[in-house]
């Protein structure tokens, strides 16, 4: 009877994942479309963001950092109608969101993070985010940032970081969010774009973002991405007090 009712839960529970709907984020550009998972682990800036792209906010903003080898920044609100060669990057709503540094979350190849100012608490930027493209590190490289920044790299990050690039400097900082599921050419076509001194595009680079609804199962499927399982804490069973 007992494993009658375990196994009934766990298809209970796999039944619950295959129907649950995940809001994916959609930008797109005039060099393609990128489309991005927002993290469960990251609570406040997976509904900060979420409101802003249903607001429409990003629509019609600027990509107007861009660095080679690092990653592409946009979201400042003083963007939508800059001047060329305008300096940008200072521009936001009238608050912050708390920083959620997790520690399986990583800046990879396609990391979607928040930007921030120098605030002592790291606190998040209300809306400028960026796109991590980085490059590749060596152990020595990987060793000698890790004993710089006090913090120990995982395994299977420092492989990552070997081989598929991204920004391990970054690491417990700044807080990632999300991660690219598709359009990783498109953001080396935008970091191909010449910039000038203060790194911001030549040809403005405008985004567009919606929400785009798919099922968790379809984006496991397609896109090999693992959401995190939720598991429920067992009750302990209450000892029988004895009798005297």
């Amino acid at each position: 009877m007992q494993k009658t009712l375990v196994f009934t839960a766990i298809l209970l529970t796999q039944m619950v994942f295959a129907q649950k709907k995940d809001s994916l984020v959609l930008i797109q550009t005039d060099y393609g479309d990128m489309l991005f998972v927002l993290y469960e682990q990251t609570p406040k800036h997976r509904a900060n963001f979420l409101k802003l792209v249903r607001e429409k906010f990003y629509d019609g903003l600027l990509f107007h950092r861009v660095i080679k080898d690092f990653m592409i920044q946009g979201g400042d609100p003083n963007s939508r109608n800059a001047k060329p060669g305008e300096m940008l990057g200072m521009g936001g709503l009238n608050y912050r969101i708390d920083a959620e540094f997790h520690p399986d979350l990583f800046h990879k190849r396609g990391a979607l993070a928040a930007a921030r100012d120098n605030n002592p608490q790291k606190a998040s930027s209300s809306c400028q985010f960026y796109i991590v493209q980085g490059r590749t590190f060596t152990d020595e490289e990987l060793d000698a940032l890790s004993a710089r920044l006090q913090i120990k790299f995982p395994v299977e990050h420092r492989e990552f970081y070997k081989t598929k690039k991204g920004t391990p400097h970054l690491d417990q900082n700044y807080t990632v969010f999300g991660e690219m599921l598709e359009g990783f050419d498109v953001l080396e076509k935008i970091i191909a774009e010449p910039t000038d001194s203060r790194d911001r595009p030549l040809k403005d680079i405008r985004m567009k973002a919606s929400i785009k609804v798919m099922k968790r199962k379809e984006v496991t499927k397609k896109y090999g991405f693992q959401y995190p399982q939720k598991t429920k804490p067992t009750k302990k069973k209450k000892k029988a007090v004895e009798g005297k």
